[in-house]
């Protein structure tokens, strides 16, 4: 399984190009693409998302959070924050969930690499 970041499900869905949207593709028609819950929230946000879309999204297999994930997802934001990186707390729940679950993260956002750096977390493209 792989994981998509919002920056790429954003460029996916409007129909733009590059190496995370030729890999999200890939990934979906092979049936091997989990959803992070922040990035569901995220996407979901958009009021004005086609319902197929939301429908397309809805019906990915959800990444649940394991017990202690709201902990380690604030000590992985505090670490990487402490560098002097930037750690959005979305951000920081979506490399937890792919940390947790030893997931590859799909990314246009070069935010990840801060992760990556500090926690291990494998980026697939960015």
């Amino acid at each position: 399984m792989i994981a998509a970041d919002t920056s790429t499900w954003i460029a996916f869905l409007g129909g733009n190009d590059g190496t995370d949207v030729q890999l999200l593709a890939s990934a979906l028609s092979d049936h091997s693409v989990a959803m992070t819950p922040a990035v569901l929230a995220e996407l979901l946000s958009d009021p004005v998302l086609p319902a197929s879309t939301v429908s397309m999204l809805c019906d990915l297999p959800l990444m649940s959070p394991a017990a202690g994930y709201w902990e380690r997802a604030g000590r992985l934001r505090a670490k990487v924050r402490a560098r002097k990186r930037k750690a959005r707390l979305a951000d920081a729940l979506i490399a937890q969930s792919c940390i947790d679950s030893e997931t590859s993260l799909i990314t246009r956002d070069r935010d990840f690499r801060a992760f990556a750096e500090a926690a291990g977390l494998n980026i697939a493209a960015g």
